[in-house]
């Protein structure tokens, strides 16, 4: 072992570096400090560990230094798709090992992902559970190949096909990374493919092919190990050692060299995009890789350019030319190279010509004026505060450090990364934009709506898009119930016994402060200070249900609104006010509520709670602002029409509620009703509806509650109460039998299934109870049924989970998937039969996973401030007790498998059901018939 080196990694505060230019005042911050020791075991594991002790949690990141960017051509996909048989079995912990040890040990779920060059698996568990997973991790390292057969292979080339399916071939513009990379990209480059592969490829690997890649990539010597959270270090290296050191080192494994793209020629192509309802426009320039020196600048110009009043690109395309409601400009970067992607989704019919002229007028008014101090510094601001978001869990924390070492080759590349964004000057940014942007060669792909050519950019070629076909029975058979034969690999120990628990962890339930101001506000408060972060949430009862059913959006279009200027500041200012501070505010409406949330570096919580107090007390009303706003709305309307997943959501709502009922629309309303929808109707809504009398305030975060108190001062002095009654909704019963209904979406590659009725408020006193009854169910990911029979048993479905979804007003059981097309039949009777035989079939196995994942889970409650939040939701919205967590946990220590049958017979009913469907009619609708619910209902 190599001996171990401790390191102090330093974050420097940004603002207090640059923060005296804009203020002329001095400010001194306490440095933000990331301890870690890495050592190097003798097979050539990296290890890092960090000791945070905020909650009673570990993480553990297991990261393989292989992504798409290491497979052969015409075997795609093949990172993504190992990534998914790591989880599935090991020799140790047998099939579907992990996944039951995660839920009983009460693990946020045992998860994973790929890129172009690395693999991470990761989970975080409860500290007395740490020596376990490390024992887990090692098992896939060095334990697992033996366990995948042919049929295992087969079964999960269907999910991760129905994977692909869902996240490209039945979305707007999935197919457009696609057609980018491979025409940014020379043929051969390992950019020059997508993460998740083609299906044809995914459908040739063998099992030789696995074997291979794992002998080859899955090695010590090519993986770190990051273990953070409230962890022995001397402990932790010694499991570390005693589970990983006898795994053998693989062959060693070759850099990989930069390969940056000469571009020679610009190329424009096009695609009819079958889920598409506007034309999209994306330019893509080659850039630079990770960490390259020149990323920094590039990271203020796209941001500059795209984002805000100010930006020149927003100017001429948003406010100028209203050829579309957002700009998007980012950089991709990789290992090997990188991309730089300026996107646009224009508005309905807009010439995608207009568009990319726009662009370059955009790229001159910058080219005239360059960017200012105060805009780089403002840029500065905000990439601090999601740096800190970044570390706010353990787990944060872990991932940074791995991409560190493997990446820049030191986790304390910590310090050089923010040397690097402090030293960008103007002069940087206006250079990489001569370098990289001005008149250099790009991709332009223009996705238009299908029978919408005459959109596309000028001179554009066809796209070579594949299209997956819809044939009934076209995917192979398999078994994954066989059992793999083997003969075990060798070790030192017995490794088929689970170590022990550690010391079981105390509850570390957060305190919460209370406080009624006189204006009638609530405020609930948790004072945390392990970054020195604050996160906010005002909400205003009312909302969608407050509005005309015959003008639905009033409240959404008034909530956009008030963050659009104030009496004393243009939009422009206030924006610029905002993120001078590195904070983040922003308002929307749901069916309930009026919400305005964000949040700051706690040393500019008063700063920035002035500047909440005017967007809600001073709105402007800013009359170009609402036509922008409008528009946006009505386009955002439009692309959900054309999302499958978006489509089930809205037409279930009318399904359950019914036309006559406000909750059946959504709060963003219709293309009708945001057209009639005039400023007066928000000034009138605003002037009649909001008070403080309705109002809580949740704070989390750094700050005190003498502060919090302080900051909201002028809100509480300002603001009058008045009286308004928030009307008592009708809820629909069950339906008195079940029926299926059908929405059509021709050549849709899945079927997205939404089934469901109306259940219990979350204030209603087995709203948890059965919640905890539903865990087995569908609501414990792989620890449930439906993802077992659905996904790991028949490779239908990506996933599939069932929930009750409750708040103060209204409450809904719903299951939802996107399983492949052609069985859609055989999915919607396996959900069915699941249903019936839940109760029937309930033992006291399924009891003591659920106590055991359900009680032990609780440790990671309220590690994260957002979690600290919804704490405070719960309290506030639902008259929970502040230690209702343990409550809680009481109630599940003395459940029985007949309080848990009775739940289900109450609450689970399958006979009485809206089963809804929205895909290709023509090859899936008549065969739902046989589900013995009379023949389908065609919505469209």
């Amino acid at each position: 072992m190599k001996p171990i080196k401790s390191l102090l990694l330093s974050l420097f505060v940004l603002v207090a570096f640059y923060g005296c230019k804009q203020n002329e005042t001095k400010e001194t911050t306490p440095e933000f400090k990331v301890d870690f020791e890495k050592f190097t075991l003798d097979n050539g594991l990296q290890v890092i560990l960090h000791v945070d002790r905020s909650d009673p949690v570990a993480a553990v990141a297991l990261t393989a230094h292989v992504g798409s960017a290491r497979e052969k051509e015409n075997r795609t996909g093949f990172a993504h798709l190992f990534e998914h048989l790591l989880f599935l079995e090991s020799e140790n912990l047998g099939k579907g090992g992990l996944d039951q040890m995660s839920a009983r040990i009460g693990g946020s779920g045992a998860n994973g992902s790929t890129n172009r060059d690395r693999t991470n698996y990761f989970q975080t568990v409860p500290k007395d559970a740490l020596e376990k997973m490390i024992w887990a991790e090692a098992d896939k390292l060095g334990f697992f190949i033996n366990t995948v057969t042919d049929p295992v292979l087969a079964k999960e080339k269907q999910v991760v096909k129905n994977e692909k399916r869902q996240s490209v071939d039945n979305r707007p513009y999935g197919h457009t990374f696609s057609v980018i990379n491979s025409n940014l990209y020379p043929e051969g480059h390992p950019y020059s493919w997508e993460v998740i592969g083609s299906l044809e490829d995914l459908q040739n690997a063998t099992l030789a092919d696995v074997k291979e890649f794992y002998r080859r990539w899955y090695t010590p010597n090519n993986t770190t190990l990051t273990i953070a959270g409230d962890i022995d270090v001397e402990q932790t290296k010694a499991w570390v050692k005693k589970y990983f050191d006898e795994i053998p080192r693989g062959e060693d494994i070759p850099k990989m060299e930069k390969q940056p793209i000469n571009l020679k020629n610009s190329k424009r192509l096009y695609y009819e995009d079958n889920f598409a309802r506007l034309p999209s426009l994306t330019l893509t320039w080659p850039g630079v890789p990770e960490y390259d020196k020149d990323s920094y600048a590039l990271s203020v110009l796209t941001d500059y350019l795209s984002n805000g009043k100010k930006a020149p690109l927003n100017k001429v395309l948003i406010d100028d030319q209203k050829l579309t409601d957002d700009v998007s400009f980012y950089q991709y970067n990789s290992e090997i190279a990188g991309q730089i992607m300026l996107n646009v989704t224009a508005f309905d019919q807009v010439d995608l010509n207009s568009v990319a002229k726009a662009m370059q007028e955009g790229f001159k008014d910058f080219e005239l004026n360059g960017i200012s101090d105060a805009d780089l510094n403002r840029i500065k601001a905000g990439q601090e505060t999601e740096f800190y978001q970044g570390l706010s869990s353990v787990l944060g924390k872990g991932f940074q450090l791995a991409q560190y070492e493997i990446f820049a080759g030191d986790p304390g590349f910590i310090n050089q990364d923010v040397k690097n964004i402090l030293a960008v000057t103007k002069e940087d940014v206006m250079r990489v934009y001569n370098t990289y942007i001005k008149d250099k060669n790009y991709i332009a792909t223009s996705f238009v709506p299908k029978g919408q050519k005459n959109l596309i950019l000028d001179n554009s070629q066809l796209a070579n898009v594949v299209e997956e076909k819809i044939i009934e029975g076209a995917e192979e058979t398999f078994d994954a119930s066989i059992a793999a034969t083997y003969e075990k690999t060798p070790s030192s120990f017995d490794r088929s016994v689970e170590p022990p628990y550690g010391e079981s962890p105390e509850l570390n339930i957060p305190t919460v402060w209370k406080k009624e101001l006189t204006s009638g506000i609530k405020v609930f408060g948790i004072e945390n200070n392990e970054v020195p972060l604050v996160e906010f949430e005002i909400q205003i009862e009312g909302g969608l249900m407050l509005e005309d059913i015959n003008k639905t959006g009033v409240s959404n279009l008034m909530a956009s609104l008030i963050t659009k200027g104030t009496k004393n500041k243009t939009p422009e200012a206030l924006e610029n006010a905002i993120e001078s501070l590195g904070a983040n505010i922003y308002a929307y409406a749901t069916s309930e509520n009026i919400v305005i949330a964000g949040y700051t570096l706690s040393k500019h919580f008063d700063a920035t709670m002035d500047l909440v107090t005017e967007i809600l007390l001073e709105p402007r009303w800013d009359e170009t602002e609402f036509e922008l706003l409008k528009q946006s709305t009505i386009s955002n309307i439009q692309r959900q029409q054309a999302i499958p997943n978006s489509i089930a959501y809205s037409q279930f709502a009318k399904l359950l509620y019914g036309e006559d009922n406000i909750l059946a629309y959504n709060s963003s309303g219709t293309e009708s009703s945001v057209k009639s929808i005039s400023i007066s109707d928000l000034e009138n809504y605003y002037n009649t509806n909001l008070t403080p009398k309705l109002t809580k305030i949740h704070v989390v975060g750094a700050i005190s509650e003498a502060n919090v108190v302080k900051a909201l001062s002028k809100i509480d002095s300002t603001w009058e109460p008045k009286d308004v009654a928030i009307p008592e909704l009708a809820m629909p019963l069950y339906p008195e039998k079940s029926t299926v209904y059908f929405y059509d979406v021709p050549g849709a590659k899945q079927s997205v299934i939404r089934f469901g009725y109306p259940a219990l408020k979350a204030t209603h006193k087995d709203y948890y109870p059965a919640s905890v009854m539903n865990y087995r169910l569908g609501g414990g990911s792989f620890a449930s049924q439906l993802t077992q029979e659905l996904r790991e048993s028949k490779g239908y479905t990506y996933g599939i989970r069932s929930r009750f979804d409750g708040s103060a007003n209204k409450g809904e059981f719903v299951i939802s998937s996107g399983v492949r097309s052609n069985v859609t039949y055989e999915s919607a009777a396996l959900v069915k039969e699941i249903l019936e035989n839940y109760g029937v079939n309930y033992n006291e196995e399924d009891l003591e996973v659920t106590k055991g994942f359900t009680i032990k889970s609780t440790a990671r409650a309220f590690e994260t401030l957002g979690a600290k939040l919804n704490m405070l939701t719960n309290i506030s919205n639902y008259g929970y007790n502040d230690n209702y967590a343990k409550q809680q946990e009481e109630l599940v220590k003395s459940l029985t498998i007949e309080d848990v049958k009775l739940l289900v017979e109450k609450y689970i009913k399958p006979n009485q059901m809206i089963y809804l469907i929205v895909g290709d009619a023509e090859t899936q609708l008549d065969k739902l018939e046989a589900l013995g619910f009379g023949k389908p209902v065609l919505l469209n």
